[in-house]
């Protein structure tokens, strides 16, 4: 007899208000490991590049936020328990990413971008309609985002000054962390998307990352 239990619909959007207000609300997410930067010391940044490391910051909180959404929608409507399960594994896992991402932000004297919850519902949204379609769909669109991320985060680090070394620890321990992640999905069964689709995302996130980078 198994002992896993069965969540009514009621059960779920209660569940998926508590996930959605613990990405969207200031330091709510608690990450399950320490910021990469903990033992790293502040170093003397100019004030330009103090706001411009902050609107990278900012960014890829943004992309956390979408993260979480995306994952949350996935599990929400993923056919098979396993791959309910991997992205429910994923999601905690970006916890640690937003939560570092935002106390880094925060740091450099800024705030989260005010988009945030528009963000989330479009993510949200993708991912629970990916789920519905299929499972092998939904792992090879965590796969293809999670490429996105990590092109993002190279491009990123490569426009950090030398000086920031807090910053840099976040992100390369983020890189290992997403590229693992989009790994993961394929060996799972995901489908991996043709070159033309993943034109059309980079795009779309070009979107977002010019519009969080100042609000």
């Amino acid at each position: 007899m198994s002992n896993q239990r069965h969540y009514t619909p009621v059960d779920k959007l209660f569940m998926q208000v508590s996930y959605a207000l613990r990405t969207l609300l200031p330091f709510s997410g608690s990450p399950y490991r320490v910021t990469p930067a903990k033992t790293i010391e502040e170093s003397a940044m100019t004030e330009q590049e103090t706001k411009h490391v902050a609107g990278l910051m900012r960014i890829n909180h943004t992309g956390e936020v979408c993260a979480q959404a995306l994952y949350q929608g996935q599990a929400l409507t993923a056919k098979l328990s396993e791959v309910r399960e991997t992205m429910e594994k994923a999601a905690e896992e970006e916890i640690d990413h937003l939560a570092w991402c935002e106390q880094r932000v925060r740091e450099l004297g800024q705030r989260p971008s005010i988009l945030n919850p528009l963000f989330y519902g479009l993510s949200f949204g993708l991912g629970a309609t990916a789920g519905l379609i299929s499972d092998k769909l939904s792992l090879g669109f965590v796969a293809a985002v999670e490429d996105q991320v990590c092109k993002h985060l190279d491009e990123h680090l490569e426009q950090l000054p030398i000086a920031d070394e807090k910053s840099r620890a976040i992100l390369e321990q983020m890189r290992l962390d997403e590229a693992q992640h989009s790994t993961n999905a394929l060996a799972a069964g995901g489908f991996k998307f043709p070159k033309p689709i993943k034109i059309g995302m980079t795009l779309l996130s070009k979107v977002m990352t010019k519009t969080t980078y100042r609000i």
